[in-house]
């Protein structure tokens, strides 16, 4: 099988008629807040500890009662709004017409892409502070994208507005991707009035969650994003930087957070949705932040649509109620985790807290790979043999069928043995779909893609070579330290980690696990998940052995009936 199981026609129709309509009418509503509720000053000038100036846009309501302040900072253009037209209809930016929206958005013309509403929060008694990182935007400087430099600039914006006579004197940091990712770094710093962080889905090692995942060359959306940058003052391109990296070495290194020194409060939202960009890199940092009081928010649904939902504002207005406002709302005595375990794309099964993730109580389940295309629980009873494909058009697909309604929450982690015809080097990307009635069960996806399947993993096989440190038996970690290439002949032990997620299987509805040579989701922008594809690898014969002496498995996370 070329691709693997497909949803069917009916849901691909659907599909592409309603991102068509997307694409003519955003699902974006702008809503102007009422006259003089909100102040607001622009291009406020904030000097930093070298003396370059950055600005910034504030906005509180009227009066001279200090506030707290919610802040974020990117390299998109604090002044890159919504517009109206000649015709009286809001121009909205570009990404939502061009990433399909799940659910209708609204908030205020205040709001910049992927920020916090600044009329929402004013309304709730709070000041809003959008920044301008240095070399983007109207702040001077020349800017070096994800690196130390840009992590002390933030601190001192959140110094300097602690200081105003406006702020209360806490600071809370709020904002999706790389609004996000900007916190990590600024919260290692440990500024000393960082009073919280609510970093919404942001990857946290750019070498293992986005640009080379298992050492494979993601080739869509950061060429496209750094073409983007280009327009600012920056002192290296982001996207040459990953072509001339392979191996995670220093220049990566400089690029990745130190999420042990974050000590401030956390709200991380973390979701199954964005395994292309930013869910590994989120549930990283819930898991090894140093902060003693986190929270994490998980979900299957659109990004954004999300972001600006009633549910999520409520979690994310609680969480800076009681860290910024100090109000005892009962945050500390619940559950940490909250988790939305979802049976397709639009039906949510459950929402319920749990105390830790991974979850407690998970049955980690091994399912063995057999040579005659099917997933067994019992190893002793798959086929032993070989199963080849070619790594640029075909696939290895292996099914299990569940005979009791489950759910599998958590990630999981897939165990070959395999081995390339003349040797050398391939990438291997897995892909876990769920089937009902032998069709692909759709879920939401990275960049708004809706034909998503369950999860997803990469791997080079010439970085195969673990971190033993830091692997656990869910969660290999590879080092990426060096290449180690296969023999001709050669069969090698691979193991790939497969992103989080939360599924609920029915009596009947199978699991299938495809293994491909290169990208298995189509490019069409109407179809498939663009702009995400990988480097394309020389064709090769691959060829993974099953059963027998042969140690292949797919390792599962169980949830007991009792807690799914």
């Amino acid at each position: 099988m070329a691709r693997g199981p497909q949803p069917s026609r009916r849901d691909r129709l659907t599909y592409v008629l309603d991102r068509l309509a997307g694409i003519v009418r955003p699902r974006v509503t702008v809503a102007e807040s009422p006259p003089g509720a909100v102040l607001r000053e622009v291009d406020v000038e904030v000097p930093m500890r070298d003396g370059v100036v950055l600005r910034v846009n504030l906005h509180r309501p009227p009066g001279d009662e200090p506030l707290p302040a919610i802040m974020s900072a990117h390299p998109y253009g604090k002044d890159a709004l919504p517009r109206r037209t000649r015709r009286g209809r809001w121009r909205v930016s570009p990404q939502y017409r061009g990433f399909r929206q799940p659910r209708p958005v609204a908030f205020s013309p205040l709001t910049g892409w992927e920020a916090p509403d600044p009329a929402w929060w004013v309304a709730r008694g709070y000041a809003v502070v959008n920044c301008d990182l240095r070399g983007c935007g109207t702040s001077d400087g020349t800017g070096d994208l994800l690196t130390t430099q840009e992590g002390e600039d933030y601190h001192d914006l959140i110094e300097w507005a602690a200081a105003q006579p406006w702020c209360t004197g806490k600071v809370g940091l709020l904002g999706v991707s790389y609004l996000a990712i900007s916190q990590y770094e600024a919260a290692a710093t440990r500024p000393p009035h960082l009073a919280a962080i609510c970093p919404w889905e942001g990857f946290s090692d750019p070498y293992r969650d986005l640009m080379r995942p298992g050492g494979t060359r993601e080739d869509g959306f950061i060429r496209v994003w750094s073409r983007g940058m280009r327009k600012w003052r920056l002192a290296g391109d982001v996207r040459a930087g990953q072509v001339a990296h392979e191996l995670c070495d220093d220049w990566w290194r400089e690029r990745t957070p130190r999420l042990e020194r974050i000590e401030a409060p956390m709200l991380v939202c973390a979701s199954f949705s964005d395994h292309n960009l930013h869910s590994h890199g989120s549930f990283r940092a819930f898991e090894q932040v140093g902060s003693s009081q986190k929270w994490l928010y998980t979900h299957r649904g659109g990004k954004w649509a999300t972001f600006y939902s009633e549910d999520a504002l409520a979690a994310q207005l609680r969480f800076f109620d009681r860290f910024l406002e100090g109000a005892e709302n009962g945050l500390d005595d619940e559950p940490p985790v909250r988790l939305e375990v979802r049976s397709d794309r639009d039906t949510v099964a459950e929402v319920r807290h749990e105390p830790e993730w991974p979850l407690r109580g998970t049955r980690w389940t091994e399912l063995s790979l057999s040579a005659d295309g099917r997933l067994v629980a019992d190893a002793g009873d798959a086929t032993a043999g070989a199963v080849g494909f070619d790594t640029r058009s075909g696939c290895a697909t292996f099914c299990w069928t569940f005979p009791e309604r489950t759910e599998l929450s958590g990630p999981m982690a897939l165990r070959l043995e395999v081995s390339l015809q003349h040797g050398g080097d391939a990438d291997l990307h897995v892909r876990v779909q769920k089937l009902r009635g032998g069709h692909a069960v759709p879920f939401e996806g990275s960049y708004g893609y809706g034909l998503d399947g369950v999860t997803t993993g990469w791997l080079r096989l010439s970085q195969r070579e673990l971190d033993a440190a830091r692997s656990r038996p869910f969660e290999p970690v590879h080092s990426h330290r060096r290449h180690l290439p296969l023999a001709a002949g050669e069969v090698g032990p691979v193991e790939i980690a497969l992103m989080p997620s939360a599924t609920l299987f029915e009596v009947g509805e199978q699991l299938a696990l495809e293994v491909h040579g290169r990208w298995p989701k189509p490019r069409n922008p109407l179809t498939g998940q663009f702009p995400a594809w990988y480097e394309r690898r020389p064709r090769t014969a691959c060829t993974l052995h099953c059963g027998g002496d042969h140690d292949a498995r797919l390792l599962v996370p169980a949830i007991p009936p009792a807690r799914g």
